[in-house]
């Protein structure tokens, strides 16, 4: 199934001349009057030519007009229930204030779930279940997703390693071989830093699953396997700390399917963390 496009469109914002994002905005606020008019029309009420409208359903992936507004009547539902979340307000009550938070990032998972897709998943998971080493890597906000996903691996049965350091990052990424995997976490997808450890892991052969909001980034265009993640910004919350939900959703969903296709050796490797657990408890009881 296709992504729906207006998650396309929010995924590629950021990388959108201002002409396009113009065009991108009109099709997100008006989706049925777009889905029922001509190409004439479009350009002329944004005060553009033809061929620029024309150009930009091409960014978007699709072969023409034709093809953009077949798919958009098509999903035509879902861009109509698409709402601008609203900021907090400087009225609200606290538990509005709360709400509004939960509010953002159920829509920021809803939004997510709908760009993953099976092909994606399998590949990853292959990846992952074949490789000799697993790393993961990130830098910034992205370091917390990355060590939150180091120490959740270290329960399956692949050895897995991750440093919170970007030198070491950059090291570990360049003695990795074709036998390993690279997961790379990036909000942007166009941190200096991030593109040069995704590339030292490229140079020395390692596979890359790429887990970033933003499809057309450069770190994006590294990856052998790239999910997208969808948030929205609200007031004195980023965009970038929202998006951190449904990349740890990612992240989970991989996890969880890794153990599920190595199902008894991953049964073993959990029954050893939890036995050295379990007795380190008990020693501080006696």
């Amino acid at each position: 199934m296709a992504s729906p496009i207006h998650l396309q469109i929010k995924s590629m914002y950021t990388d959108f001349s201002p002409k396009e994002q113009a065009i991108a905005d009109y099709i997100l606020e008006n989706p049925s009057k777009v889905s029922h008019s001509s190409i004439s029309d479009l350009a002329a009420e944004l005060g553009i030519a033809d061929s620029t409208f024309f150009q930009f359903t091409k960014t978007l992936g699709f072969s023409g007009f034709k093809d953009f507004k077949l798919a958009l009547l098509k999903q035509e539902n879902d861009l109509s229930a698409v709402t601008i979340h609203e900021n907090i307000q400087k009225n609200d009550s606290e538990l509005v204030m709360a709400q509004k938070v939960f509010d953002s990032n159920i829509k920021t998972l809803t939004d997510t779930k709908k760009l993953l897709n099976e092909e994606d998943l399998n590949a990853a998971v292959k990846i992952i279940s074949a490789s000799r080493r697993l790393y993961f890597f990130g830098v910034g906000g992205s370091e917390i997703v990355a060590t939150d996903a180091y120490h959740k691996f270290l329960r399956s049965p692949i050895p897995v390693g991750h440093s919170t350091d970007y030198h070491i990052q950059l090291m570990e990424a360049s003695l990795l071989t074709e036998a390993d995997c690279a997961i790379v976490i990036s909000h942007s997808g166009k941190s200096k830093e991030t593109i040069h450890i995704a590339n030292a892991a490229k140079k020395s052969g390692a596979k890359v699953i790429v887990v970033t909001s933003q499809a057309n980034s450069p770190l994006a265009k590294l990856g052998d396997v790239v999910f997208i993640s969808i948030s929205e910004e609200i007031e004195f919350r980023s965009e970038a700390l929202a998006s951190r939900i449904a990349q740890l959703s990612i992240i989970d969903s991989l996890y969880v399917i890794l153990m599920f296709h190595n199902r008894e050796s991953a049964q073993e490797t959990i029954a050893k963390v939890r036995e050295v657990i379990l007795g380190l408890k008990e020693n501080k009881t006696d």
